[in-house]
């Protein structure tokens, strides 16, 4: 028994030994944090002891009551007065966590309000506010997204701490101040569109070109037995079965790529017979239009021939059609309005394009598989985001945009794109995209609150570099649990950039890495 209390107390001291470390110069940091990655540039699991979900907990805002209110959705086009809050430098994104000190009178009676209202309780508005330039007036963004509170403290000092989570995006109207000095706007929930899929009768049943000639010759000899009438209304069935299931925007889509076929195939008089041998070849394989394809965004459709001609669809060709020539207005009707190419589709098929930017972001931050949110394009596009290292105004950008799948081509060709961080005055490089470090279950950005009550939309890197430390390290208020920050700035033009957080355990790794503010940095494209 002695023994066993003998051993814990030396364990005791062992803990207590180890528990303060002195904090490092930035140079010897720098070295050391290379060594956390591993040769593929990702952090290597044995060198990374940081439980990231005590970040997520914003436990630096001390003890808050969970509001056990969950508000309903409302319907799109839906109009609303709601207590009004704009940040400078903070997009808030569906589904995204927005952590709030409220200090300021008047913002403190916008959360009272939020709190007690009928219409809406617990929820406000957040939207971005900006400046044309350093001295011009506050302006407010149009479009905004509806806050839930889900926490919530009031302070003996008579401000309020509030977590709140992003749920519906809307446009601003008119804004307000109401009698007891809080901000008001009048909003109009933006209605979103489902995710969209490619219908199978968009590729599965068109009919390969190796067959299409001996389908044509039996088409015509059920026409001369009078089965013209049958066959066009099966073929009206199918075309308004497969547009029944678009929405109103991939219609028109849909219909302006048939009306070009339409036209081309009038107009086309001449095409290679070689073109045919090679189409009649290559016909045999059918994929999925979700089939791996890292060329097929934005590209235009010379660029694809090689994979239409793949594709069975049995289009594109105008000489096949003349092969067989009478009645030439029924067959100029089966090809001219076939559907469009499958390359069309994936363009805008929504879980197509979800899939890839899953995979460009797993690739590239690192994170777990992503299969969930695969699954649900909307939130992916409203996850990567709000996550993504690039400036306030782009991500207002994002925001802004009315549709999943146009959202998430956006974001692929910013990852696509997207290499160097830059300071937003003097334009130094002061990261890479590929330095960029997870601390937190929520991604490598997000939302953090100081103590004065000022938000800052903050990325974390592993290494930067033009940047210059400024006063000594604190432990007080940090975000990070176990880190110590100390404020940088940049090297060249001296305007804060963020922070450089080390650890004051050394169980703890990574021993150091950067927060960099959102609103300080400017985006640079490949």
């Amino acid at each position: 028994m002695e023994d066993e209390v003998e051993r814990r107390q030396i364990q005791q001291i062992l803990e207590l030994d180890d528990e303060e470390l002195q904090i490092e110069e930035v140079e010897s940091l720098l070295e050391s944090s290379d060594d956390d990655r591993d040769a593929t540039g990702v952090v290597s699991p044995d060198h990374f002891t940081f439980n990231t979900h005590l970040t997520s907990l914003h436990s630096y805002l001390g003890e808050v009551d969970d509001t056990r209110h969950r508000s309903a959705f409302w319907d799109g086009g839906a109009v609303l007065n709601l207590p009004l809050f704009y940040l400078e430098g903070v997009v808030l994104f569906p589904e995204a966590t927005l952590p709030l000190r409220v200090i300021e009178p008047n913002f403190v009676a916008a959360v009272n309000r939020a709190m007690t209202q009928a219409d809406a309780p617990y929820t406000m508005g957040v939207v971005r506010g900006y400046r044309d330039s350093n001295d011009g007036p506050l302006r407010l963004a149009k479009v905004g997204t509806t806050a839930e509170i889900r926490q919530y403290r009031p302070v003996e000092d008579g401000s309020i701490n509030v977590v709140t989570r992003g749920q519906q995006r809307f446009c601003l109207k008119r804004c307000w101040i109401d009698a007891e000095g809080a901000p008001f706007g009048e909003i109009q929930i933006i209605e979103e569109d489902i995710p969209f899929r490619t219908p199978r009768d968009a590729y599965a049943k068109l009919v390969p070109l190796n067959n299409l000639q001996g389908q044509q010759i039996l088409s015509l000899n059920a026409l001369s037995h009078g089965g013209r009438n049958d066959e066009n209304d099966s073929e009206a069935n199918s075309e308004e079965s497969f547009e029944n299931e678009l929405t109103q925007t991939e219609r028109r889509i849909h219909q302006s790529a048939i009306g070009a076929c339409y036209d081309s195939d009038r107009t086309d008089e001449s095409t290679s017979s070689a073109d045919d041998n090679k189409l009649s070849e290559s016909d045999s394989q059918s994929g999925s239009p979700c089939d791996t394809d890292s060329t097929f965004l934005g590209s235009s459709p010379s660029g694809h021939k090689k994979q239409v001609r793949n594709s069975d669809l049995g289009i594109g060709t105008k000489s096949m059609a003349r092969k067989v020539a009478e009645p030439r207005s029924h067959l100029s009707s089966t090809l001219s309005r076939a559907f469009a190419p499958v390359w069309v589709y994936r363009m805008y098929d929504s879980f197509c394009l979800a899939q890839k930017a899953a995979d460009m972001w797993k690739q590239i931050v690192g994170t777990p598989s992503m299969d969930g949110f695969v699954k649900k394009p909307d939130l992916l596009s409203f996850y990567i985001a709000s996550k993504i290292p690039i400036s306030d105004p782009t991500r207002q950008e994002l925001l802004e945009i009315d549709g999943v799948s146009y959202r998430l081509r956006r974001e692929i060709e910013l990852l696509e794109r997207l290499d160097r961080v830059r300071c937003k005055i003097c334009k130094t490089v002061i990261a890479r995209r590929s330095d960029m470090l997870v601390m937190s279950t929520d991604g490598p950005m997000g939302a953090y609150v100081n103590s004065y009550g000022y938000v800052h939309e903050v990325m974390t890197f592993r290494k930067a570099k033009g940047l210059v430390t400024s006063g000594r390290p604190h432990e007080e208020y940090s975000w990070f649990p176990g880190y110590a920050w100390t404020i940088i700035n940049c090297a060249s033009c001296d305007v804060q950039m963020g922070w450089l957080f080390t650890a004051t355990n050394e169980k703890l790794k990574p021993k150091s890495f950067w927060g960099i503010r959102s609103s300080q940095v400017k985006d640079e494209m490949r």
